[in-house]
């Protein structure tokens, strides 16, 4: 079943295409290099998916996300029995400073967290115009599939981030808040375990609680992660060449997907973007629209969304 009740561009801007500079020299090495890329003219969703978006969807298709359905034993070596049992990662911070470079610090397992109730059975339900969360990769595919839509590559969704600016680090400018003001949902104060919330926000906040970026498009720079159709390769697929600049680059192949640090359980990861409520200048400064970062498909946390494209025929 898809949507057939309502013109599918409705809260979609149509994106005009053109050359961008995709990627970034000065932070993370998987940016690099920073590189002329072109692209064909899109619509894509102002905003990310919510949760009465998802809802609806639901609804509509008795959808079950991949947090609500136990786990499978023989996809994860090592899995304790009491264990096989739905539930996803809550960011649950910690009381006392943390090595930086574990992020099992911060995550923990909550059985009975899905999308509806995304920081456990026992805590709130989603707010209704927050951007759902809790959604694996398949989860944002078939949203995408049912709406008639597909999910962004990292090239569209960066060249929407940047909002027709070209090469600056943040989709307003080079400064992170300017005159001090708060223009995205990210963390302020020591990450994981200080957080000032100068921006009002300890989670996630409403969909366009922020001014939109040139493009009309809210919540590309923090919030939630966003997913992404490609999957994961550590440099660009096609950093392009003396004779002739890549069109509408895709990522990485499925085998080269795969994490080398964890071949026990080979999962696939999919390129995320755009970083989250968690992202900090002490700590993950992905904030940015070059920033990058790979994500197992199986991977629903409180902190990853997506929203979605419908490209011209």
């Amino acid at each position: 079943m898809t949507i057939a009740t309502r013109d599918k561009t409705e809260d979609m801007r149509r994106l005009p295409g053109g050359t961008f500079s995709m990627g970034s020299d000065r932070f993370y090495p998987e940016e690099r290099p920073k590189r002329q890329v072109q692209i064909d003219p899109f619509w894509i969703d102002e905003a990310p998916v919510t949760n009465r978006q998802y809802e609806d969807f639901v609804r509509a298709t008795g959808h079950k996300t991949l947090a609500e359905i136990p786990p499978n034993p023989n996809d994860y070596p090592g899995l304790l029995p009491h264990m096989v049992r739905p539930g996803s990662l809550v960011f649950t911070p910690p009381r006392d400073p943390v090595p930086l470079d574990n992020p099992g610090g911060w995550w923990a397992f909550h059985f009975g967290a899905y999308w509806r109730r995304p920081y456990g059975r026992h805590a709130p339900k989603a707010l209704d115009d927050h951007p759902v969360v809790q959604v694996a990769y398949a989860d944002a595919e078939a949203y995408a599939r049912w709406a008639g839509k597909d999910l962004p590559t990292e090239a569209e969704w960066e060249f929407a981030a940047r909002g027709g600016l070209e090469a600056k680090e943040f989709s307003w400018g080079d400064e992170l808040a300017p005159d001090g003001q708060m223009l995205a949902n990210y963390w302020q104060g020591r990450f994981p375990t200080e957080n000032l919330q100068l921006d009002g926000w300890a989670r996630t906040s409403p969909v366009r609680a922020y001014p939109p970026n040139g493009y009309g498009l809210y919540d590309m720079i923090g919030n939630v992660w966003e997913w992404t159709s490609d999957w994961y390769a550590e440099g660009p697929a096609a950093p392009g060449s003396p004779c002739c600049m890549p069109t509408n680059p895709r990522g990485g192949s499925l085998e080269g997907s795969y994490d080398p640090q964890m071949p026990e359980i080979p999962i696939p990861r999919k390129v995320i973007k755009g970083g989250s409520h968690l992202c900090a200048e002490n700590y993950c400064q992905r904030y940015r629209p070059a920033a990058r970062h790979p994500e197992s498909i199986d991977s629903a946390t409180t902190h990853l969304g997506f929203r979605c494209v419908i490209r011209d025929e």
